[in-house]
């Protein structure tokens, strides 16, 4: 087969320049190079360069994203993991220090692609976390899955290797009594909910909206009565209030949207009991997440 005339190439680089600028158009092109394999077609970066063109996001094009010191596999539908969620993702890991004489059940709700567990458990000292992420979305569960094997964090401990453990579940958040039989009582909840509201998402880009899973963005239910991006957190919320949920000591950790974070604080006062919240601001000066400690 032909390969694309160098005339073609030549103007790669100045289509993504007209739609990126010219930095960020080098980049992305660098990292494509360097995503190609010697058997990959040569035609194989043309069309790499149409899709985003067509505006179709980096991370799925490249098939990876790095999140800390990992990288995770990216396939659509699922959310692609956001810089500001690594973020705080790290901050978290600084700020805990589990031990495998006792280690922590974890519960990560809304977890898709599984990066704020694994990433959890990379950074945590082996034989210390036990970790579970919930999600609706069946492609969510099987790229975790993928991303578990990616990261060599298994499913399973084992009783000669001292390792953390990670379990993508299929289930609804909703469902409070399949959530508890998970690993209740639990040391740390974590969750990065769908929080858009619906004029806001009408508004996204649609590199956004055509490629990525409505579930994992739209912050409200159908029978929701109040449409205000806050549904999920009022669901959570409830979750938490239950008894035996969060042992003594516990801390949730919930990523929140633009001008959500004291709203998304007088929930967790209000409907779970949990009086100890701070926001954390990310580098960006968004508040970004509601912590509460129990």
């Amino acid at each position: 087969m032909r390969s694309p005339s160098g005339n073609v190439l030549s103007q790669l680089p100045k289509k993504l320049a007209s739609l990126l600028g010219c930095e960020s158009a080098r980049l992305e092109l660098k990292w494509m190079k360097e995503s190609l394999r010697p058997s990959d077609h040569p035609s194989t970066l043309q069309k790499m360069v149409e899709r985003r063109l067509q505006g179709e996001p980096l991370q799925y094009i490249l098939g990876t994203t790095p999140f800390g010191p990992l990288s995770l596999l990216c396939r659509p539908p699922t959310l692609i993991p956001r810089p500001e969620t690594e973020d705080w993702t790290l901050r978290l890991a600084n700020t805990t220090s589990p031990k495998s004489s006792r280690p922590l059940s974890v519960l990560d709700l809304c977890t898709g692609s599984g990066c704020i567990p694994l990433l959890l458990c990379h950074l945590w000292p082996p034989g210390s976390t036990r970790a579970f992420g919930v999600d609706i979305s069946k492609q969510a569960i099987k790229l975790a899955t993928d991303n578990a094997a990616r990261c060599n964090i298994p499913a399973h401990s084992s009783a000669d290797i001292l390792c953390n453990v990670f379990v993508p579940v299929l289930g609804d958040l909703r469902d409070t009594i399949f959530l508890k039989k998970l690993g209740a009582p639990f040391d740390v909840v974590t969750a990065n909910p769908p929080y858009i509201p619906e004029q806001e998402y009408d508004q996204l880009s649609a590199s956004v909206k055509d490629y990525e899973d409505l579930r994992a963005l739209l912050g409200d239910l159908p029978e929701s009565p109040i449409q205000n991006g806050l549904s999920f957190y009022h669901l959570i919320a409830r979750f938490l209030a239950e008894k035996g949920i969060l042992r003594n000591g516990a801390t949730v950790a919930l990523e929140v949207g633009d001008r959500q974070a004291e709203a998304v604080e007088n929930i967790l006062h209000c409907s779970a009991g949990l009086r100890h919240t701070e926001i954390w601001t990310d580098p960006w000066g968004k508040q970004r997440v509601v912590l509460a400690r129990v």
